[in-house]
């Protein structure tokens, strides 16, 4: 591999060397950087580097669907799709729906009550949780982490797991299954979930923070309290490497630049409206609007690690499964949990498609942001990516684990068929996905969780 930074070429560097050049840099602090014609010398896109990459993200949804409001009718790209999914019309000929696919390790079994545990933990492994609350916890390697193991390597960060709940890490959650399936969709072993960031502010600090533990505490301490930007601790080094950019990466660059403040801006506000800074703290009761804002941050952040190639694997939890989380933004005051076993009733019914609803217009706002942000080759990373979005019922009120609800965007590469409604002849496990989408990303796998196969009705 071979770069070019202020005018020197680097060959044969290591990758995460080349990651190192290519950062703007401050005490305690390191701006990673998109790709620039400037600073890469012109070539065809090679195994591993950042022009041919392929990135995977998953997003999960909590509680179901109200599936008659989901459900597109005909299938190819003549469907049309539930009224749940009228937020993505813009985005048709980037994803496809994929209906058939199920978790049988989700349904209860001999394991009894326990679905919302289950749901979210066998969403990305395809494997049985074992039923304790106690510290023997056993499920399986997600999918995920199985690329992070493979490809995890040529970034700077293996992986990155982002919710927009508070983690509960101990104790039982639900009906005798430990809190640990309930808040991780993200296992690095059968026995250690991979737990997500559910705070922006430190989400944000692992993205741009450099140097020893203490120097970067104290950047943090210094930029909150004289109330300054990460972009001032790099405001040299930033001056420097735009006077050797081109002029169109300049633009590039300027525009990065701004994103940063942005999401800066986001958090600070956020944080005025209660969000803590400690990880270990709950977070408070919200006011209107304050969910919607936290998950776009998220799915921002999500954006900015892949820009900057800074991971190409992640996964956002809208919220944990069994949540009974209130929506007064879009006057849902009801928890979300409770409204899920409706019963029937046409009032929950109604507010049940509303939360629905919403969670695809974060969806929606997640790929409009990666459609409009171009990778290394120029691309939209939206082209050269894989995004799942998905829950791990689809029934709530019968704790249905077949016929999940399943997005799946981006064209991956050009190996992906977005545009169209898939719908298998047979029930299949959702394995059969995870593998295909392993073979694309680059980190092919002989099986997987309860695969019994590859899913090639996804691929172009």
């Amino acid at each position: 591999m071979s770069g070019r930074t202020g005018g020197q070429v680097i060959r044969g560097a290591s990758r995460r060397a080349f990651l190192e050049a290519t950062a703007v840099r401050g005490v305690g602090v390191a701006l990673a950087l998109p790709a620039f014609e400037s600073l890469l010398l012109a070539a065809e896109p090679t195994v591993g580097s950042a022009a041919a990459a392929v990135r995977m993200a998953f997003v999960y949804a909590p509680n179901g669907v109200i599936m008659k409001d989901w459900k597109p009718t005909g299938v190819g790209a003549d469907y049309a799709p539930g009224p749940t999914l009228e937020p993505l019309a813009d985005l048709r000929g980037d994803f496809q729906l994929v209906s058939g696919l199920a978790h049988r390790n989700g349904t209860a079994g001999r394991d009894g009550a326990g679905d919302h545990a289950r749901a979210m933990a066998t969403i990305l492994t395809g494997a049985r949780p074992r039923k304790t609350a106690g510290s023997d916890i056993r499920v399986g390697v997600s999918v995920d982490q199985v690329a992070a193991g493979r490809i995890g390597h040529l970034t700077r960060f293996p992986s990155l797991e982002l919710t927009c709940d508070a983690v509960r890490r101990s104790g039982e959650c639900d009906s005798g299954y430990s809190c640990a399936y309930s808040f991780n969709m993200s296992w690095r072993s059968e026995t250690q979930p991979a737990t997500p960031e559910p705070n922006p502010r430190l989400a944000f600090e692992r993205l741009f923070g450099a140097g020893t533990g203490a120097e970067r505490a104290q950047n943090v301490a210094t930029r909150l309290a004289e109330r300054r930007s990460i972009l001032d601790f790099v405001a040299d080094d930033a001056r420097r490497l735009a006077d050797r950019l081109g002029q169109d990466d300049r633009h590039k660059f300027a525009e990065y630049v701004d994103g940063v403040r942005q999401i800066e801006r986001q958090i600070e506000r956020l944080e005025a409206l209660g969000v803590p800074l400690a990880p270990e703290m709950e977070l408070p009761d919200r006011p209107p609007a304050l969910h919607r804002d936290h998950v776009r941050l998220m799915a921002d952040m999500m954006v900015l690690a892949f820009q900057t190639d800074s991971t190409r694997i992640a996964t956002l939890v809208l919220s944990s499964d069994g949540s009974n989380r209130t929506f007064p933004e879009i006057e849902v005051t009801d928890g979300h949990h409770a409204l899920s076993h409706h019963q029937d009733d046409p009032d929950k019914i109604a507010k049940i498609a509303r939360i629905d609803r919403f969670y695809v217009e974060q969806f929606a706002y997640l790929l409009r942001r990666l459609k409009e942000t171009k990778d290394a080759a120029g691309r939209p990373l939206l082209d050269s990516s894989m995004v799942v979005y998905t829950s791990g019922l689809s029934d709530g009120n019968q704790h249905r684990h077949n016929d999940l609800p399943l997005i799946l965007a981006g064209a991956g590469g050009g190996r992906l068929a977005p545009g169209r409604h898939v719908q298998l002849a047979d029930e299949q496990p959702m394995s059969n996905l995870f593998v295909t989408m392993l073979d694309v990303v680059g980190a092919p796998v002989d099986t997987f969780g309860d695969a019994t196969g590859r899913l090639d009705g996804v691929l172009a």
